[in-house]
Parts: structure tokens; sequence; C-alpha cells
């Protein structure tokens, strides 16, 4: 069951879910008639059952049967070094019968798949994977023990052996000097499963445990600390080689059984630092795939393969060049590695700032628990300068709350009572008791890393282009390498001159070889030149740091394709109501008259109406709250519904209402004809208020335009784009409201249900048209625009018809969307050339053997770096 967001009643799940036309959405409906918001199909609503099977009917061509329901998977995995690899995943997924949709992102090393349930289980996915070549990683975690009882390393060796042996610990590290235990294992592994193993080496555990799943910063410092040590290992061995080798070359150095000492030394670098990439060539290569580390394996593996031949036959040995390729491999995996990993710093750094644990009121005494092991209705007492552990709802007490993390808003937040925190914000100053709201999965922190993650698993259009090519890059080269050692051999003669003629410039061509050698020479060239990691990392990367950056600045991208889109977007629309006003009303004018004050005229008229829930009579007792008016107390209160109400405060008579009620009641209105026309051209509900029936004066009350709203349109207008607005409210006040902020163009008096409509006629126009909404009424037409942007209140960010959220309520973010958009795509496209422009000019280079295989590797890994670092550069911009 559900809340459906209008009227607020229980509402089941419609039996109809789309698979085709509209991705995989849900519809909803409730008794009343009203229309699901959220998930609501784009051409028109169901309003009841019978309608969504009617709806399925037409979908499928009339066989009247419930289309298949649609699941989404996020499958994290290893063994992935190349574009290659990711394409061989993805194609070996949608090969999977009931698979809509697989995308496989290379950065983030995960699939994103859009599966049938009842066609597919999530392990025949992870199967999938793994008959691809690849694995899928378990989740696991790290939980802290403090062992009782240790006296020396040895007990400490003791409690770490019996830990390993607990079956699904994959790691325990015990140390004596800390007494802590630090084991890794998957989450079936219960704390007490890990205690009892302890207690079975003959040691205690103390009651307090801590447990946290291990984090993508562990496992990618992982990962970086070991290429660190190959590279390390690898150029100890291989640089004294390189010294030698180009002595040789450039004064004529020369060792005792050179050629033997070149191949010995290789051995290690060749096959113990470069077992990682082997070992992937093979698991690829057996399941029938292809990828980069494939191009790496034969070309080492030739030139060190000559080394031994040279040992019998007359052909010059490469053994040296073998190891030289894998020491530029491995360091070019170190350097991207470590680059990667601060791609994705946003994303660690919001999944390292939630709170670990918080005190909870529990029989009206302070208990510190796990955050893990927060409930709903539980209270939280926050403390100065604490982190709010989850998130909630103010109780009792008053503060500042540092909302940077959620909204990119500097400035701390003022709550009180009733007001809305998030979890992992920062309080200032003051104690707060905070009903917890939401926990685990369901907090706003856990939707923000959600909604980044897929972010980063989608693909921009312009990428397709590129996947096509990595699809068949690595056996294209590896035809080329072959194309090259043969046209070298049948004409030879032709590039020995060439050979000869380079010789003058080139130091490492040397025509004095055999036609073999030099054949083998190009060949290997050929294959470690060529670079499909910088094309497969040149679009996913830049998303990883852009949906970051957005996530900082309170934009949450939800589709990176609408990156893309939003360059060809020349016209934003825009909601009035929340959107380009705040969305509450508000007192703008005072006016008294017949010689009563202004505080008086605010008492009175505030008095009266603060038992009332109209939104009219809060903003009045508002205001008075703000002038730090005194409320009195109204008795024989009576209100008349659409007309005013009346009550005495303190003997006198006070009555509140439109003009129409006071015009019946007897009140001489001429002294405020002329002001009520001019707040009623200007689009304000007029309040007048009686005092012992003569008239004190009126109230101009109306929904105010957010303090940025105008900067913000101009700004828009300053990058070329047109501006509409588009509104259910009346013409006059849309107009008013359009001039205040500079909007060129209103669409006025628009039901919910027609703003669909209006928007495919400015499409029809030829206009792209970017729909900018609160994400509540606005949800059919944020579909169908070719971006919808939300606008989120506080916690409620999960807004599934929008390609875009916008946490912050002002639209100057609009203006950072945009901004940080056009800077991302400036960013793929530079990557992208770079990529295909590397890999034009440096194949053809290398098939004409002008090209030293070592260098060859150094420039492929250089290619990949430098895509990554271009993409880190996208943190400069400012938004």
């Amino acid at each position: 069951m559900a809340k459906d967001p209008v009227c607020q009643m229980e509402v089941e799940e419609a039996t109809a879910r789309w698979t085709s036309t509209y991705q995989g959405r849900t519809f909803y409906f409730c008794a009343q008639g009203c229309k699901e918001t959220f998930d609501a199909a784009p051409e028109r609503y169901l309003n009841s059952k019978e309608e969504a099977n009617q709806a399925v009917e037409e979908q499928e061509g009339g066989s009247g049967e419930t289309p298949s329901a649609v699941e989404e998977a996020v499958l994290p995995i290893s063994g992935m070094h190349c574009a290659g690899c990711a394409t061989t995943v993805e194609r070996k997924l949608g090969q999977v019968e009931g698979v809509k949709q697989a995308r496989v992102n290379l950065a983030t090393e995960k699939a994103f798949v859009q599966f049938d349930p009842n066609l597919v289980a999530p392990d025949v996915l992870a199967q999938a994977v793994r008959d691809a070549g690849y694995d899928v990683k378990e989740e696991t975690q790290k939980t802290v023990l403090e062992v009782k009882g240790m006296h020396c390393t040895g007990c400490a060796q003791t409690v770490e052996k019996s830990l390993k042996k607990v079956p699904g610990v994959e790691d325990a590290s015990v140390t004596f000097a800390t007494e802590k235990a630090v084991v890794v294992h998957r989450p079936e592994v219960s704390a007490e499963q890990l205690a009892e193993a302890v207690r079975a080496a003959g040691y205690d555990v103390a009651e307090q445990v801590s447990e946290e799943k291990t984090s993508i910063v562990d496992e990618q410092m992982a990962r970086v600390q070991r290429y660190r040590r190959l590279m390390t290992w690898g150029w100890a061995i291989t640089a004294p080689i390189m010294i030698v080798m180009f002595g040789h070359m450039a004064f004529g150095w020369s060792l005792p059984h050179l050629e033997l000492l070149f191949l010995l030394a290789s051995i290690p670098v060749v096959f113990w630092v470069g077992a990682d990439t082997h070992r992937s060539s093979w698991n690829v290569l057996r399941h029938g795939g292809t990828n980069m580390d494939v191009l790496i394996t034969l070309g080492s593996l030739a030139a060190f393969a000559t080394g031994v031949a040279a040992l019998w036959l007359p052909v010059a040995s490469y053994a040296a060049i073998a190891a030289m390729i894998i020491c530029f491999h491995v360091t070019g995996r170190y350097l991207e590695f470590r680059a990667k990993g601060r791609t994705s710093q946003a994303i660690q750094k919001l999944l390292t700032l939630e709170a670990k644990t918080a005190r909870i009121l529990r029989d009206g005494e302070e208990e510190e628990v796990p955050v893990e092991r927060l409930q709903p209705g539980d209270v939280m007492v926050v403390r100065p300068g604490d982190k709010i552990p989850t998130d909630g709802v103010v109780i009792k007490g008053e503060s500042a709350v540092d909302e940077s993390l959620a909204t990119g808003e500097s400035l701390p937040v003022e709550k009180k009572p009733g007001d809305e925190v998030i979890g992992a914000t920062i309080n200032k100053y003051g104690v707060l008791h905070v009903k917890a709201t939401r926990v685990g999965k369901d907090t706003f922190l856990s939707q923000v890393v959600r909604l980044v993650e897929e972010c980063q698993t989608t693909k921009v259009p312009i990428q397709e282009f590129a996947d096509r090519v990595t699809a068949v890059f690595v056996p294209i080269i590896i035809v080329l390498a072959l194309i090259t050692f043969a046209a070298w051999m049948v004409f030879a003669g032709t590039f020995h001159e060439l050979a000869v003629w380079a010789s003058g410039f080139v130091p490492w061509v040397n025509p004095e070889l055999g036609q073999i050698s030099l054949a083998i020479f190009a060949a290997v060239a050929v294959l470690v030149i060529a670079c499909p990691c910088a094309l497969g990392l040149a679009t996913p990367t830049v998303l990883m740091v852009a949906s970051g950056m957005g996530a900082e600045h309170g934009i949450l991208i939800r589709n990176g394709a609408a990156i893309q889109t939003m360059q060809e977007i020349d016209t934003v629309v825009f909601d009035k109501t929340g959107t380009v006003t705040k969305g509450q009303p508000e007192v703008t004018d005072v006016r008294p008259l017949n010689g009563v004050s202004a505080a008086e005229l605010l008492t009175y008229a505030a008095s009266a109406e603060k038992s009332s829930e109209h939104p009219l009579a809060q903003a009045i007792v508002k205001k008075a709250e703000e002038e730090g008016v005194r409320l009195l107390e109204a008795e024989q209160f009576e209100a008349l519904p659409g007309r005013g109400v009346r009550c005495k405060i303190e003997r006198h008579d006070v009555e509140l209402g439109n003009v129409t009620f006071m015009s019946s009641n007897g009140y001489e209105l001429d002294a405020a004809q002329s002001y009520v026309r001019d707040f009623e051209e200007a689009g304000k509900t007029v309040v007048l208020v009686g005092l012992d029936h003569k008239l004190a004066g009126l109230l101009a009350i109306a929904d105010t335009v957010k303090p940025d709203s105008a900067e913000a349109i101009a700004q828009l207008k300053a990058l070329g784009l047109k501006t509409v607005m588009l509104t259910g409210d009346n013409a006059v006040t849309a107009r008013h409201i359009a001039q205040q902020v500079g909007i060129d163009e209103v669409v006025a008096e628009v039901l919910p249900q027609d703003k669909t409509e209006k928007l495919q006629e400015l499409q029809r126009q030829g206009r792209k048209v970017l729909m900018v909404g609160d994400g509540i009424n606005d949800a059919p037409a944020l579909t169908q625009a070719d971006v919808g942007m939300a606008i989120g209140t506080g916690t409620d960010i999960a807004i599934e018809s929008s390609d875009i959220t916008l946490v912050r309520g002002e639209l100057s973010a609009v203006v950072q969307a945009f901004r940080l958009s056009r800077a991302t795509f400036r960013k793929i496209k530079q990557n992208l050339f770079w990529a295909f422009f590397y890999n034009v000019i440096m194949i053809p280079i290398a098939m004409l053997g002008l090209l030293h295989p070592a260098l060859a590797e150094a420039a492929m890994a250089a290619s990949s770096v430098n895509v990554v670092s271009n993409s880190l550069r996208l943190r400069k911009v400012r938004l």
C-alpha cells in the first residue's frame, strides 16, 4: 500500500506494470479518482484498476495479459580492466532470457540490469557474469571485536586462526597491542558467531562490537597498494635492465651473456608482476571474449619468446622489452586506479558521513546505540556539535543545523519543533530531541548515494559509438598486428628502406636487425600501443565526477543521458507555485485606516485568526509573530467558510473577511477601494479588518517570489534560453509574477492534466523543453519534457518522474545544473576526441615500425591516465 500524495488516502498498486514504452513505471490510483503523481504515464492518467487493465491490453496488442514485472539489480563486478571487458559482460548479460537491459560501467565496475523476476533469478545474472570470465563481488562487512584475556602475540595469532576458520570469514587481523580483532566477512556471518570463535579459542569478547560495511574506499586503497608494490618490484628489476640496454645502444656497453641476463631478469617481471594481467587474459579468452589484457599478454609473451628463441636462432632478443611492457602496464594501472579513486571521492565522502552511534531516550534515560539499531519512532538526543544520526523531526529544542552536505548551502538552517532534519547533518548549538522517521536505506543520505550510483551506471548517448568500437577493438588490433607482421615479411625491401630512413632520427630503429626481428618488433608495438581503455573511461569517469559534484551542490542527476539532452535545450518551462514562488502565502502589505495603527491592526487580525488552520489565517499570524505583536484571547469565535470570521476581543467586535462579506455587513469601503483594486491587479488576496463595525484596515496576502528567482531567470536568459511559466493560477497573478522575475511567456489557468498537452505543443514547434516543477502535481509534465527537473522538499528526493532533482528550492540550482551539464559534456567530448585521436594516430605509426614497444606501452598507459585526469579537472569548474 502507498500514500497518494494528493489526497493522502491509502491506494493499491495497479495490476498494470509497463515494460516497454513507459520504461517499467508502475501506476497508482485511489478511490477518489486522484491522479498518482510519481510514476504517471506521459500520455494519460489511470483512474481505476479497470482502466489500468484496459491500458495494458492496448499496449500489448489487445492480448489482455498482464505484462511481466521489471526489477533492477546492481552487480559489483571484479576482474574488468578495459572497455572490452565491460562490453563482454554487457553482451553476456543481454543474452540471458528475461533481461530487458544491461549496462556495464567500467569506471564504477558495476552492472546495472533490468530483468523480469519471473523469468530470471539474480543468481543466474551472477552466473552469466562468471560465464563471461569475471566475477561478482559479494558484499562484505567489517566487524571490530574487543578481545579480552590476551597476554602476548601468540594469543593474538591463536584468536586470528580461530576466526579465519569461521565459514564466510574472508580475513581476520588481531592486534595484541590494541586488543582488537578486525574481521572482514560476508553478511550472513553474525557478530555472535565471531564472538563464539573467540571464546572457542579460550578468550572472551567485550559486549560492545561495531559493524560496518566494507567501504569502496577500502577496496580501492587495497588495490592501489597492491599495484604500488607490484610497480616497485617491477621497476627494481627492470630499471637496471633498461640502463644497461640503452647504454649498449647509445655507448656500446657490453656485458658477457647479455641476452641471457636480460632473459633471466625478465622472468619474475613477466610472470609474477604481470600475473594478474595474464590471469585476466586467460579467464576472458577461455570464455570466448577479449579485453585489453589480452593485447598486453600477447605482446609481452611474444617479446619474451624472442629471448628464448635467440638462444638457438638468429633473431633479436626482446626479453628486456617484455619486462618493460609489463612495468609500464602495471605503472599505468596504478596511476589509473589512483586517479579513478579520486573520481569517486564525492560518493566515498557521502558513504563515510553518517554517524556511527546515536543517543536515544529509553525510559527517560539516555542510551548510546549503534546507528544501525535505530528504529522509526526512537527519540534521539542530539547535542551541540553532534551529527544527527538519521532523518527525523524535531520534537523539542531549537538550534541551527549545518545542511551543506545535502544542499550545498553553507549557512546553517534554523530548526524548531515540527521541522524536518536530515541524517549526517551537524547540530551547531542547542540540544535537539529528534524523532527518527527514516532509517537505513530509506534515509536521505542513502537515497542520495543510490541516485548518484544510478547516474554513474547510465550511459550518455554519445558513448554509444565508442561502445560499438570497443566491442570489436581487441580482435581488430590482433588482426592488424598479424597484418603488420605479414607485411614486414612480404614487403621486406620496402620496409627495410623505411627503417634505414627512420634510423637517422629515431634511435631505437635498427635496420641491421633481421627481417623476422623487425617484423616482430613492429607487431608487438601494434599490440601494446592500442588503447580501448581510454575509450571506455572517457564517459563514465566524467559522470562519476559530475554526479559527485552535483550531489555536493544539491543537484541529484538520476539519468546521465539528461546531461547530453540538456545541451539541446532551448526552452525552460517553470511551474509557478513552489517553484518560482515560495508556495506559502505571506502578508505583503498592512494598510491601517481610520486612525488605527499597524500594530493594532495586526493584533486584532492575528488574535482572531490564531485558532484557524486556513493558509491565509496562518499567514496573518506569522506576520504578527515576525512583528513581535502580542496576541489576545478571542471569544465567541465564528467562522463563515469562504467569507470570513467574527469574534470578540477584549469587548471589541472584530470581523475579518473579503469585500463581499464586509460589504454585506454594512461596512463603508470607499476609503479602501483604491487599495483593493491595486492589490488585486497585483494578484494579491485582500482581507479587510473591521473593529467595532468600522473599517480598521486591510491586509494583502500573496505567494511571494523566491529571493533568487529573478537573478536565476536572468542568468538562464544569458545562457541563451527562453523561459515560460506554465501554471494553473489565474492569468493576472501569473503575468504579475512573470513580470517580477523576467519570464518571457506565460501560459496560465492550465489544469494539471493539461500541462502535458501544453508541453507537447511546444515540442511540436521544434523546441527542446526542460520542465522545472515541484515533483507533485507536475509529474506528468516532468515526464513529458525532454528533461524533467524536480525541486525536492527537505528529505523528499525520491521523485521518480524527474531526470534531475534539486534538493534546494532556489532556482539558482537550475542555473548550476545547466553549468554543470555543459562543463560535463565538454569534458566527455574532449575525452572521446583524444581517445580516438590517440588510436588513429599511434596505431599506423606502430605498424610502420617507428615505435619502440616499451614506449608504446608507456604511451598507452598515459592515454588512460590522461582521460581520467582530464575528468578530474571538471572539479575546478565553478558552478
